[in-house]
C-alpha cells in the first residue's frame, strides 16, 4: 500500500461524506437544536450550579451557560459519530458498504478514512455552535477557538471509533434508536457535561459519581473545557486516546471478513 492510495480514499471518502451533509440540509440545523435548547432552557431555569435558586439571576446564568458549552460540543461529537455509523449501516443494507471494503486497501485504512471523514464534519459543527452562541454572550477569547481545535478532533475521533464499532453490530436502521437510548443519553447524563462531578460527591452520589468517572465521554468534555482555557489535562487526554485506540481496534476487528461480526452475520447471495 502507498500512501498515494490511502491519501486518495481519505479524500474520496471524505468528499462523499460533505457532499451527502450538503444534500442533508437539515442535518445541520438538527445537530444544532439540541445543544441549543439545553444552551437556552436548560440553563435558564432547571439547575444553578453556584446557588440554590431555580432561575439563577443574570450573570449567573451566563456563568452556568459557559460551563455547560464544553457539555453541548461534546454532544455535537457524539451526535455527529453517530449520524455517520448511521450512513454505514444503510450503506451496508443497500451494499454500498460491501463495495468500499472490496477496495485494494486494509480494511484498517478504509475505516480510519470514514472516521477522519466524519471527524472532520463534526468539528466544523462545533465551530458553526461556537458562532452561534455569540448571540447568547457566550463567548471565549478569540485565541481559545485555536487551544479547543486538538481536543475536538481527538474527542472526535474517540466517539466516531465508539460509533463504528456499535455499528458492527446493528443490523438494521431502526436499531439505532436503541443505541440512542443506552449509548448516547446514558454517556451524555453520566458525565461532566452538565454539572461539576463533585457536586454529585457531596451530595452524597458515589455510584453516579465513580460511573461517571467510567465514562470516557466524561473524560472528552473535561479535556474540551481544560482546552478552551489554554490548559491541558494529561489525565483526561490519555483516557481519551487510549479509548480511541481500543474502539478503533474494536470496530477493524468486527469488520474483519475472516474473524469479525461481519463474518458471523453474513447472509448468503
Amino acid at each position: 500500500m502507498q500512501l498515494a492510495h490511502a491519501a486518495r480514499a481519505m479524500r474520496a471518502v471524505t468528499m462523499r461524506e460533505i457532499t451527502k451533509f450538503v444534500q442533508q440540509r437539515g442535518r445541520l440545523l438538527s445537530s444544532l437544536v439540541r445543544p441549543l435548547m439545553w444552551l437556552a432552557v436548560f440553563a435558564a431555569g432547571f439547575y444553578n450550579v453556584f446557588g440554590v435558586s431555580i432561575i439563577p439571576p443574570y450573570k449567573t446564568y451566563i456563568t452556568y451557560q459557559v460551563y455547560i458549552v464544553p457539555g453541548l460540543l461534546g454532544i455535537i461529537l457524539l451526535f455527529h459519530g453517530m449520524q455517520s455509523s448511521l450512513s454505514m449501516v444503510y450503506d451496508r443494507e443497500m451494499g454500498v458498504m460491501r463495495l468500499l471494503l472490496t477496495a485494494p486497501l486494509p480494511r484498517w485504512v478504509l475505516l480510519a478514512c470514514k472516521l477522519v471523514a466524519g471527524t472532520s464534519l463534526s468539528v466544523i459543527t462545533c465551530y458553526v455552535f461556537l458562532l452561534v452562541c455569540i448571540p447568547f454572550d457566550v463567548t471565549f477569547e478569540p485565541i481559545s477557538w485555536l487551544y479547543v481545535l486538538p481536543g475536538l478532533i481527538i474527542s472526535g475521533l474517540m466517539l466516531g471509533a465508539l460509533w463504528l464499532f456499535i455499528a458492527v453490530y446493528i443490523k438494521q436502521v431502526e436499531n439505532f434508536a436503541g443505541a440512542m437510548n443506552f449509548v448516547m443519553f446514558p454517556m451524555f447524563f453520566f458525565s461532566s457535561a452538565l454539572y461539576p462531578l463533585w457536586r454529585l460527591r457531596e451530595g452524597g452520589s458515589d455510584i453516579i459519581y465513580w460511573v461517571s468517572m467510567l465514562n470516557p465521554f466524561t473524560h472528552a468534555v473535561e479535556m474540551i473545557r481544560f482546552s478552551l482555557y489554554g490548559m491541558f489535562e494529561p489525565v483526561a487526554t490519555a483516557v481519551v486516546v487510549i479509548a480511541t485506540i481500543v474502539f478503533f481496534m474494536l470496530a477493524t476487528y468486527g469488520y474483519d471478513p475472516q474473524r469479525g461480526m461481519i463474518r458471523r452475520t453474513a447472509q448468503p447471495v
